[in-house]
């Protein structure tokens, strides 16, 4: 299946419900921050010492929508906006922002873990962002993504190479105040999530359900009576939003519940995830 991307300019009307969310969230932060001034990254930041000593735990989630500058904002809401809107189309709202949180926390996790007497706080939700495009690689390989605004590149290789970049910088010393260590974190989350554990979820609640089976012959044909062609049925979506709904109503009422439609959508997208 070939998909288009627009090139349309970035706009909050034409955001997908999910990215118009967190760009309004990120946007209204930004805000309050720049009048409250340095305490609020100091409270709403991610500081390890804090959550352990203080358990000021609520900065595991909040720390992704503090930043430090304009420019820290707009290049975060523009790698929001650029994958975000292609990766919510796909799975649906509540999967991708399932997604984006479960990077984003993983994040957090592991720093509290490693670095659990530091002082220094963790800001912006690039770790989830590094989530997302590890995302977009492994849905749209063979997209081609203008690296720097310039230099085109399949979003599979560009992933690759922002790995492998965020490594070499994260080894170097002098890294500017970039926390290269959680955009590898968010890099490897993401791709572990959806490798894996993604894919793992679907093949067992498919096995469990029934649904995906292979359809039943067809039944044989009286002699003399012609075939009728097969009628094409309309392309339903199978997002991920549909699964789950169709996946709720199999564990509330069975399997034999489910409509001629509810059984395409689920075989369609079984296939979708073989390939």
């Amino acid at each position: 299946m070939t998909r288009f991307f627009s090139h349309e300019p970035m706009s909050l009307r034409r955001m997908s419900p999910g990215v118009k969310n967190l760009v309004l969230a990120n946007v209204a932060v930004f805000v309050v921050s720049s009048i409250v001034g340095p305490a609020f990254v100091k409270i709403f930041g991610l500081v390890p010492q804090q959550v352990l000593q203080e358990r000021w735990v609520w900065q595991l989630a909040t720390y992704m929508f503090v930043h430090g500058s304009f420019l820290h904002l707009l290049f975060n809401v523009f790698m929001l906006w650029m994958f975000g809107m292609a990766i919510e189309a796909q799975w649906g709202t509540r999967e991708f922002l399932k997604f984006y949180f479960v990077c984003g926390l993983s994040v957090a996790l592991v720093k509290v873990a490693f670095w659990p007497h530091s002082a220094v706080p963790l800001i912006g939700a690039s770790g989830a962002l590094f989530g997302l495009l590890v995302a977009f690689a492994m849905l749209y390989p063979e997209s081609v993504v203008y690296l720097y605004f310039f230099i085109p590149v399949k979003a599979a290789h560009m992933a690759i190479l922002c790995g492998a970049m965020e490594f070499f910088m994260m080894l170097g010393q002098g890294n500017g105040g970039i926390d290269h260590f959680a955009h590898l974190t968010g890099l490897g989350v993401g791709y572990v999530y959806i490798r894996w554990w993604f894919t793992l979820k679907l093949q067992m609640k498919a096995a469990l359900s029934g649904v995906a089976a292979p359809r039943a012959a067809a039944k044989p044909r009286r002699p003399g009576r012609p075939r009728s062609a097969p009628q094409s049925k309309p392309d339903s979506s199978a997002s991920m939003e549909d699964v789950d709904r169709i996946l709720d109503k199999i564990l509330a009422k069975g399997v034999d519940s489910l409509t001629e439609d509810e059984r395409e959508v689920m075989r369609r997208y079984s296939d979708r995830m073989k390939h």
